[in-house]
């Protein structure tokens, strides 16, 4: 390992095997690794760089390699760093600690894809940690995620061929319960009409409609984390780096067997309850009645007393900090509108829009009238730059009602941005960025 070398992604294996390619291709597309070539060695890696997320090879790991997963998450505490186990994806392995297990080889395209959804949902589970505390100062209990426990709802997608029959028989013997959808058209009617666990897309004759369904849930909002597996009948000229950059999450070659396939599709549609349930735990805290009753955003003093333990924790967690802050802007329409109560009677959509368009593990906030703050945990100040540019974006496309015989007017905002410093208490961040948006004033 070479000084001052800042990994994401720490691969522990005892030789390039498995993971060498896999290796090279995460650091194509930006997710730095660093290998490890047993426990010791991990643990050394752990402790100088900030490392996002683990992979263990078990195929080469051995015995050893089952009790990986808590010696590297405990080595992190308190900042929680998912482990992804390369090897049979067996249930056998969740008392391990394990949080996704795939079986090799693994494109790196997809591992890519595996990680950024689990690294997001550790951060989403440190910052309900977090809620919790403070949502308890003020008398009020919030639920911890708890993922249904009812069988996985698969919907498979595509011909009834005797193959892709046979994957549906092999899911519903594992406990799953599978819808079948013929056609696209009635598969997007499911989609919308109740949720899945996980989608398999049949290849069959038409990988290529295969994929545009899988695009099509990464262009819709409510589909956008729903894993799908492309089950392939037999070899194509379709890539696999074409499929996963189509939105697929995982692909089952012609060799790969129906149980082994069908393991791997249990396993996305787990991954995904536990996302659900902690994006759910967090969306409870609106109601706990400490919200601002009109737009449904953390007030100004229960932002300044959560912001705070978020700064605390950050450093303890060695993770980024930033802060945004959004004030309306002042136009002539706005003016007008701010003038005849039209703008007052605006800001609780406009806030409500706000809560809507950050992420689960964002606090957004209600600092006065028309003044907005978000803290952004994880993340890089360029980073909440373009968060809050994306919300006054959509934001500034909406017309609101300016009174009978005005046109509608609509709502930008000045926008500032800083990071929250290592030894920087989180109110000059704040500061900083309402000086930011106040000196664009005008």
């Amino acid at each position: 390992m070479t000084a001052g070398v800042q990994a994401r992604v720490l691969i522990v294996a005892k030789d390039d095997a498995v993971i060498g390619s896999l290796a090279e291709g995460l650091d194509r597309l930006g997710w730095r690794t660093v290998t490890a070539r047993g426990p010791y060695a991990a643990l050394t890696a752990l402790a100088d760089m900030k490392v996002e997320a683990a992979i263990v090879d078990l195929a080469t790991g051995g015995s050893e390699a089952l009790g990986m997963a808590e010696r590297l998450k405990s080595a992190c505490a308190p900042r929680q760093l998912p482990v992804i186990a390369i090897g049979d994806p067996g249930p056998e392995l969740e008392p391990y600690g394990f949080d996704l297990t795939l079986a090799g080889p693994i494109h790196p395209a997809q591992a890519a894809a595996r990680l950024e959804t689990l690294v997001r949902t550790a951060i989403e589970e440190e910052e309900f940690e977090l809620r919790v505390d403070t949502f308890a100062e003020h008398g009020r209990h919030l639920d911890p995620p708890e993922p249904e426990t009812t069988p996985y709802n698969v919907l498979a997608i595509g011909e009834p061929a005797p193959q892709f029959l046979a994957l549906s028989n092999a899911l519903t013997r594992s406990g799953a319960e599978v819808v079948g959808a013929f056609t696209a058209y009635t598969a997007f009617d499911y989609l919308h009409e109740r949720p899945f666990d996980a989608v398999v897309l049949w290849g069959g004759d038409t990988t290529q409609e295969a994929l545009s369904i899988a695009a099509g849930m990464r262009r819709n909002t409510r589909l956008y984390h729903t894993p799908a597996l492309l089950y392939l009948r037999e070899e194509t000229y379709v890539t696999q780096s074409e499929a996963y950059h189509r939105g697929v999450s995982d692909v089952a070659s012609p060799e790969t067997p129906e149980g082994e396939t069908a393991r791997r599709i249990l396993e996305l549609a787990r991954s995904n309850r536990r996302q659900i349930a902690v994006r759910r735990a967090l969306e409870n805290a609106k109601d706990t009645g400490l919200m601002d009753p009109a737009t449904g955003l953390f007030t100004r003093e229960l932002f300044a007393r959560h912001v705070g333990r978020l700064a605390q924790a950050s450093r303890a967690r060695s993770r980024q900090l930033s802060v945004c802050v959004l004030k309306v802007a002042d136009r002539s329409d706005v003016t007008a509108a701010r003038a005849g109560g039209w703008l007052d009677r605006a800001i609780p959509q406009i806030g409500s829009m706000v809560g809507r368009l950050v992420r689960a593990e964002d606090t957004a906030a209600r600092l006065s009238p028309e003044v907005f703050a978000l803290a952004l945990p994880a993340t890089g100040k360029a980073a909440a730059r373009a968060a809050g540019e994306r919300i006054a974006a959509v934001i500034g496309c909406t017309a609101f009602e300016a009174g009978e015989g005005r046109p509608p007017f609509v709502v930008e905002f000045d926008i500032g941005v800083a990071e929250v410093g290592p030894d920087e208490p989180v109110g000059k961040a704040l500061e900083e960025a309402a000086a930011e948006a106040q000196r664009k004033v005008g």
